[in-house]
C-alpha cells in the first residue's frame, strides 16, 4: 500500500497515511483532531540499495573518499 501525505487545512499539520491506492478514507489530524484534510501531491520513489556507494570491494579504501579508510 503506498504512503499518501495530507495538510490539515485548520491548523496546516502535515502527516502521512498508509492507504490503499484510490482510498475514501476519512483522516483526522493528529495535532488538532480537525477532518478537514488535504491530500497533497508528492514525488514518487522508487526504492534504490546504497550497497557499494560507500565501501570499496576490496574492503579497504586506497583514496579514503569510500567512507572506510
Amino acid at each position: 500500500m503506498p504512503i499518501f501525505e495530507y495538510r490539515c487545512n485548520k491548523c496546516g499539520h502535515k502527516t502521512e497515511f498508509l492507504e490503499k491506492s484510490g482510498g475514501k478514507n476519512k483522516h483526522v489530524c493528529e495535532k488538532c483532531g480537525s477532518s478537514n484534510m488535504q491530500k497533497l501531491f508528492s514525488g514518487f520513489s522508487v526504492g534504490q540499495s546504497n550497497q557499494g556507494i560507500d565501501s570499496c570491494p576490496t574492503g579497504t579504501c586506497p583514496t579514503g573518499t569510500c567512507g572506510l579508510s
